[in-house]
Protein backbone atom coordinates (compact mmCIF):
# COMPACT_ATOMS: atom_id res chain seq x y z
CA UNK A 1 0.00 0.00 0.00
CA UNK A 2 1.42 3.48 -0.98
CA UNK A 3 1.73 5.72 1.98
CA UNK A 4 0.10 9.26 1.40
CA UNK A 5 3.79 11.02 2.59
CA UNK A 6 5.65 9.84 -0.21
CA UNK A 7 2.29 10.09 -2.94
CA UNK A 8 2.36 14.00 -1.85
CA UNK A 9 5.89 15.01 -1.24
CA UNK A 10 6.20 17.23 -3.93
CA UNK A 11 4.08 19.21 -3.17
CA UNK A 12 4.97 19.85 0.39
CA UNK A 13 8.29 20.56 -0.91
CA UNK A 14 8.35 23.84 -2.76
CA UNK A 15 9.44 26.48 -0.38
CA UNK A 16 8.44 29.89 -0.34
CA UNK A 17 5.41 29.02 -1.79
CA UNK A 18 1.73 29.17 -0.16
CA UNK A 19 0.27 25.57 -0.06
CA UNK A 20 -2.40 26.79 -2.94
CA UNK A 21 -0.10 28.11 -4.93
CA UNK A 22 2.16 24.67 -5.35
CA UNK A 23 1.71 23.59 -8.87
CA UNK A 24 -0.62 21.02 -9.74
CA UNK A 25 -1.99 20.90 -5.97
CA UNK A 26 -5.99 21.86 -5.29
CA UNK A 27 -5.83 21.18 -1.37
CA UNK A 28 -10.19 21.10 -2.02
CA UNK A 29 -9.99 18.59 -4.33
CA UNK A 30 -7.22 16.46 -2.43
CA UNK A 31 -9.61 16.51 0.36
CA UNK A 32 -12.84 15.90 -1.32
CA UNK A 33 -11.21 12.92 -3.59
CA UNK A 34 -11.40 10.88 0.18
CA UNK A 35 -14.52 12.14 1.00
CA UNK A 36 -16.02 11.22 -2.60
CA UNK A 37 -14.46 6.92 -2.35
CA UNK A 38 -15.81 7.15 1.19
CA UNK A 39 -18.99 8.21 0.40
CA UNK A 40 -19.22 5.84 -2.66
CA UNK A 41 -18.40 3.01 -0.93
CA UNK A 42 -20.48 3.54 2.04
CA UNK A 43 -23.03 3.77 -1.07
CA UNK A 44 -21.79 0.24 -1.96
CA UNK A 45 -21.61 -0.73 1.20
CA UNK A 46 -25.37 0.19 2.38
CA UNK A 47 -27.16 -0.96 -0.97
CA UNK A 48 -26.12 -4.74 -1.59
CA UNK A 49 -27.16 -6.19 -5.05
CA UNK A 50 -28.01 -9.27 -4.29
CA UNK A 51 -31.31 -8.54 -2.67
CA UNK A 52 -32.45 -6.26 -5.64
CA UNK A 53 -31.54 -9.23 -7.83
CA UNK A 54 -33.49 -11.59 -6.23
CA UNK A 55 -36.40 -9.75 -5.63
CA UNK A 56 -36.03 -8.68 -9.57
CA UNK A 57 -35.85 -12.33 -10.48
CA UNK A 58 -39.08 -13.18 -8.66
CA UNK A 59 -40.73 -11.00 -10.37
CA UNK A 60 -39.66 -12.06 -13.52
CA UNK A 61 -40.47 -15.58 -12.61
CA UNK A 62 -44.06 -14.20 -11.84
CA UNK A 63 -44.41 -12.64 -15.22
CA UNK A 64 -43.66 -15.86 -16.46
CA UNK A 65 -46.39 -17.65 -14.32
CA UNK A 66 -49.02 -15.39 -16.08
CA UNK A 67 -47.76 -16.13 -19.38
CA UNK A 68 -48.61 -20.05 -18.53
CA UNK A 69 -50.28 -20.36 -16.08
CA UNK A 70 -52.61 -17.19 -16.02
CA UNK A 71 -51.90 -16.30 -12.39
CA UNK A 72 -53.76 -13.59 -10.98
CA UNK A 73 -53.94 -10.67 -8.69
CA UNK A 74 -53.81 -12.52 -5.83
CA UNK A 75 -50.94 -14.45 -6.44
CA UNK A 76 -49.38 -11.12 -7.75
CA UNK A 77 -50.42 -9.37 -4.23
CA UNK A 78 -48.73 -12.48 -2.53
CA UNK A 79 -45.47 -12.70 -4.78
CA UNK A 80 -44.65 -9.18 -5.13
CA UNK A 81 -45.22 -8.59 -1.21
CA UNK A 82 -42.94 -11.46 -0.42
CA UNK A 83 -39.95 -10.35 -3.25
CA UNK A 84 -40.39 -6.35 -1.47
CA UNK A 85 -40.30 -8.46 2.08
CA UNK A 86 -37.10 -10.76 0.62
CA UNK A 87 -35.47 -7.97 -0.47
CA UNK A 88 -36.27 -5.27 2.35
CA UNK A 89 -35.42 -8.08 5.55
CA UNK A 90 -31.83 -9.56 3.06
CA UNK A 91 -30.43 -6.28 2.85
CA UNK A 92 -31.23 -4.78 6.36
CA UNK A 93 -29.18 -7.96 7.31
CA UNK A 94 -25.95 -7.37 5.20
CA UNK A 95 -26.62 -3.94 7.05
CA UNK A 96 -26.05 -4.93 9.99
CA UNK A 97 -23.62 -7.41 9.13
CA UNK A 98 -21.67 -4.48 7.52
CA UNK A 99 -21.21 -6.21 4.19
CA UNK A 100 -22.07 -6.10 1.00
CA UNK A 101 -22.15 -8.96 -0.79
CA UNK A 102 -23.54 -12.72 0.00
CA UNK A 103 -21.34 -16.07 0.21
CA UNK A 104 -21.58 -18.68 -2.27
CA UNK A 105 -24.07 -20.76 -0.32
CA UNK A 106 -26.22 -17.63 -0.15
CA UNK A 107 -26.66 -17.41 -3.42
CA UNK A 108 -27.94 -20.69 -3.69
CA UNK A 109 -30.04 -19.73 -1.08
CA UNK A 110 -31.28 -17.02 -2.73
CA UNK A 111 -32.35 -19.19 -5.53
CA UNK A 112 -34.56 -21.55 -3.22
CA UNK A 113 -36.35 -18.32 -1.70
CA UNK A 114 -37.04 -17.25 -5.60
CA UNK A 115 -38.76 -20.26 -6.05
CA UNK A 116 -40.52 -19.80 -2.64
CA UNK A 117 -41.75 -17.10 -3.62
CA UNK A 118 -43.20 -18.46 -6.70
CA UNK A 119 -44.69 -21.13 -4.17
CA UNK A 120 -46.29 -18.29 -2.53
CA UNK A 121 -47.57 -17.06 -5.71
CA UNK A 122 -49.33 -20.23 -6.49
CA UNK A 123 -50.69 -20.89 -3.39
CA UNK A 124 -51.97 -17.65 -2.72
CA UNK A 125 -53.88 -17.96 -6.80
CA UNK A 126 -55.94 -21.04 -5.25
CA UNK A 127 -58.87 -18.27 -3.82
CA UNK A 128 -59.07 -17.91 -7.98
CA UNK A 129 -58.56 -20.87 -9.18
CA UNK A 130 -57.31 -24.63 -8.59
CA UNK A 131 -53.10 -24.39 -8.45
CA UNK A 132 -50.95 -26.06 -11.09
CA UNK A 133 -50.50 -29.47 -8.79
CA UNK A 134 -47.66 -30.66 -10.89
CA UNK A 135 -45.36 -26.93 -11.04
CA UNK A 136 -46.25 -26.44 -7.70
CA UNK A 137 -44.65 -29.60 -6.27
CA UNK A 138 -41.87 -29.33 -9.08
CA UNK A 139 -40.96 -25.67 -8.18
CA UNK A 140 -41.46 -26.89 -4.52
CA UNK A 141 -39.14 -30.02 -5.02
CA UNK A 142 -36.47 -28.18 -6.45
CA UNK A 143 -36.58 -25.52 -3.54
CA UNK A 144 -36.42 -28.64 -1.23
CA UNK A 145 -33.46 -30.36 -3.60
CA UNK A 146 -31.04 -26.94 -3.21
CA UNK A 147 -31.54 -27.17 0.48
CA UNK A 148 -29.14 -29.71 0.68
CA UNK A 149 -27.21 -27.77 -1.66
CA UNK A 150 -26.34 -24.39 -0.13
CA UNK A 151 -25.08 -26.21 2.93
CA UNK A 152 -22.88 -28.08 1.02
CA UNK A 153 -21.54 -25.50 -0.85
CA UNK A 154 -21.28 -23.18 2.22
CA UNK A 155 -18.44 -26.14 4.08
CA UNK A 156 -16.59 -26.97 0.66
CA UNK A 157 -16.25 -23.18 0.20
CA UNK A 158 -15.21 -22.49 4.03
CA UNK A 159 -17.78 -19.72 4.35
CA UNK A 160 -20.50 -20.50 6.79
CA UNK A 161 -22.04 -17.66 8.83
CA UNK A 162 -24.47 -16.91 11.32
CA UNK A 163 -26.27 -14.34 8.68
CA UNK A 164 -26.14 -17.98 5.97
CA UNK A 165 -27.24 -20.17 8.69
CA UNK A 166 -30.19 -18.13 9.76
CA UNK A 167 -31.33 -16.69 6.10
CA UNK A 168 -31.06 -20.94 4.97
CA UNK A 169 -33.44 -21.92 8.14
CA UNK A 170 -36.21 -18.62 7.59
CA UNK A 171 -36.40 -20.16 4.16
CA UNK A 172 -36.98 -23.39 4.88
CA UNK A 173 -39.38 -22.38 7.51
CA UNK A 174 -41.39 -20.25 5.08
CA UNK A 175 -41.66 -22.91 2.49
CA UNK A 176 -43.31 -25.68 5.21
CA UNK A 177 -45.85 -22.78 6.01
CA UNK A 178 -46.74 -22.15 2.81
CA UNK A 179 -47.41 -25.58 1.81
CA UNK A 180 -49.13 -26.44 5.14
CA UNK A 181 -51.48 -23.79 3.96
CA UNK A 182 -51.80 -25.81 0.83
CA UNK A 183 -52.16 -28.87 2.61
CA UNK A 184 -54.58 -28.02 4.98
CA UNK A 185 -57.18 -26.56 2.02
CA UNK A 186 -57.55 -30.52 1.69
CA UNK A 187 -56.79 -32.43 4.85
CA UNK A 188 -58.07 -29.73 7.12
CA UNK A 189 -56.51 -27.20 9.32
CA UNK A 190 -54.56 -29.23 11.89
CA UNK A 191 -51.96 -29.11 9.46
CA UNK A 192 -51.29 -25.63 9.76
CA UNK A 193 -49.76 -26.52 13.40
CA UNK A 194 -46.53 -27.75 10.89
CA UNK A 195 -46.26 -24.21 9.17
CA UNK A 196 -46.53 -21.81 12.34
CA UNK A 197 -44.84 -23.60 15.08
CA UNK A 198 -41.20 -22.27 14.32
CA UNK A 199 -43.00 -19.33 14.45
CA UNK A 200 -44.96 -20.10 17.72
CA UNK A 201 -41.43 -20.93 19.30
CA UNK A 202 -39.80 -17.29 17.73
CA UNK A 203 -42.85 -15.23 19.22
CA UNK A 204 -42.55 -17.04 22.64
CA UNK A 205 -38.68 -16.78 22.77
CA UNK A 206 -39.88 -12.47 22.82
CA UNK A 207 -41.15 -13.30 26.19
CA UNK A 208 -38.83 -16.01 27.79
CA UNK A 209 -35.51 -14.73 26.48
CA UNK A 210 -34.14 -18.25 27.49
CA UNK A 211 -35.82 -19.50 24.98
CA UNK A 212 -33.64 -17.65 22.24
CA UNK A 213 -30.14 -19.09 24.02
CA UNK A 214 -27.82 -21.72 21.36
CA UNK A 215 -29.31 -25.06 20.95
CA UNK A 216 -26.76 -28.05 20.60
CA UNK A 217 -26.24 -29.29 17.00
CA UNK A 218 -27.75 -32.46 16.09
CA UNK A 219 -28.81 -34.45 12.95
CA UNK A 220 -31.94 -35.69 14.52
CA UNK A 221 -33.42 -31.93 14.32
CA UNK A 222 -32.23 -31.20 10.85
CA UNK A 223 -33.49 -34.78 9.28
CA UNK A 224 -37.37 -33.91 11.24
CA UNK A 225 -37.17 -30.44 9.74
CA UNK A 226 -36.12 -31.48 6.64
CA UNK A 227 -39.12 -34.18 6.84
CA UNK A 228 -42.10 -31.59 6.86
CA UNK A 229 -41.38 -29.98 3.67
CA UNK A 230 -40.51 -33.78 1.58
CA UNK A 231 -43.89 -34.78 3.54
CA UNK A 232 -45.89 -31.31 2.65
CA UNK A 233 -44.60 -31.81 -1.14
CA UNK A 234 -46.00 -35.35 -1.43
CA UNK A 235 -48.93 -34.77 0.31
CA UNK A 236 -49.72 -31.87 -1.81
CA UNK A 237 -48.92 -33.66 -5.18
CA UNK A 238 -51.82 -36.28 -4.34
CA UNK A 239 -50.52 -39.59 -5.09
CA UNK A 240 -51.42 -40.62 -1.66
CA UNK A 241 -55.04 -41.98 -0.57
CA UNK A 242 -56.23 -39.36 1.68
CA UNK A 243 -55.95 -41.75 4.59
CA UNK A 244 -52.53 -42.32 3.64
CA UNK A 245 -51.89 -38.74 3.39
CA UNK A 246 -53.82 -37.80 6.93
CA UNK A 247 -51.46 -40.23 8.61
CA UNK A 248 -48.31 -39.49 7.07
CA UNK A 249 -49.02 -35.51 7.72
CA UNK A 250 -49.81 -36.66 11.35
CA UNK A 251 -46.53 -38.70 11.85
CA UNK A 252 -44.66 -35.69 10.62
CA UNK A 253 -46.33 -33.19 12.81
CA UNK A 254 -45.99 -36.08 15.92
CA UNK A 255 -42.19 -35.81 15.15
CA UNK A 256 -41.94 -32.03 14.91
CA UNK A 257 -43.96 -31.48 18.15
CA UNK A 258 -41.26 -33.94 19.64
CA UNK A 259 -38.30 -32.18 18.37
CA UNK A 260 -39.58 -29.03 19.55
CA UNK A 261 -40.71 -30.59 22.79
CA UNK A 262 -37.37 -31.75 23.68
CA UNK A 263 -35.48 -28.67 22.62
CA UNK A 264 -37.68 -26.34 25.04
CA UNK A 265 -36.93 -29.51 27.46
CA UNK A 266 -32.94 -28.59 26.50
CA UNK A 267 -32.96 -24.68 27.00
CA UNK A 268 -35.87 -24.79 30.16
CA UNK A 269 -32.88 -27.53 32.18
CA UNK A 270 -30.41 -24.89 31.22
CA UNK A 271 -31.86 -21.34 31.41
CA UNK A 272 -29.63 -20.71 33.93
CA UNK A 273 -26.74 -21.51 32.32
CA UNK A 274 -24.20 -19.06 30.89
CA UNK A 275 -23.90 -18.86 27.22
CA UNK A 276 -20.31 -20.36 27.17
CA UNK A 277 -21.65 -23.63 28.27
CA UNK A 278 -25.24 -24.01 26.57
CA UNK A 279 -24.43 -25.39 23.00
CA UNK A 280 -23.32 -28.76 24.08
CA UNK A 281 -23.10 -31.73 21.23
CA UNK A 282 -25.27 -34.50 23.14
CA UNK A 283 -28.37 -35.35 24.36
CA UNK A 284 -29.59 -35.94 27.17
CA UNK A 285 -29.00 -32.40 28.89
CA UNK A 286 -26.85 -32.89 31.71
CA UNK A 287 -26.84 -31.15 35.47
CA UNK A 288 -24.86 -28.05 35.76
CA UNK A 289 -22.23 -29.29 38.08
CA UNK A 290 -21.64 -32.34 35.01
CA UNK A 291 -21.52 -29.70 32.58
CA UNK A 292 -18.54 -27.70 34.17
CA UNK A 293 -15.09 -28.41 32.84
CA UNK A 294 -12.59 -30.08 35.35
CA UNK A 295 -10.63 -26.62 36.15
CA UNK A 296 -14.11 -24.56 36.53
CA UNK A 297 -14.63 -25.66 39.93
CA UNK A 298 -17.33 -23.52 41.73
CA UNK A 299 -16.23 -19.85 42.33
CA UNK A 300 -13.03 -20.32 39.96
CA UNK A 301 -12.18 -18.47 37.03
CA UNK A 302 -11.61 -20.90 34.36
CA UNK A 303 -12.89 -20.91 30.91
CA UNK A 304 -13.96 -23.54 29.04
CA UNK A 305 -13.28 -24.08 25.21
CA UNK A 306 -14.89 -22.61 22.27
CA UNK A 307 -18.27 -24.86 21.93
CA UNK A 308 -20.39 -24.71 18.40
CA UNK A 309 -23.79 -23.19 18.82
CA UNK A 310 -26.30 -23.24 16.28
CA UNK A 311 -29.86 -21.51 15.97
CA UNK A 312 -33.26 -23.60 16.19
Amino acid sequence: MARTDVLYATRRAVPGLPAADVPGSDHSDISARPKSRTRRRSRDRFFPPAPAVGAGALLIMLGVLTATTGLGPAGWLAGGAYAAGLGGTLTAALWRRGSRSLGPADHVTLARATLTGCVTALVADTVRAPAPIALLVSVAAVALVLDAVDGHVARRTATESSLGARFDMEVDAFLILVLSVFVAGFLGAWVLAIGVMRYVFAAASRALPWLGAPLPPGMTRKTIAALQGIVLAVVAAGVLPQPAAQIVTGLALVALAWSFARDVAWLYLHRADPPRIVAEVWWPPRTPERLRPAGDAPGSTGTTGATTTTTL
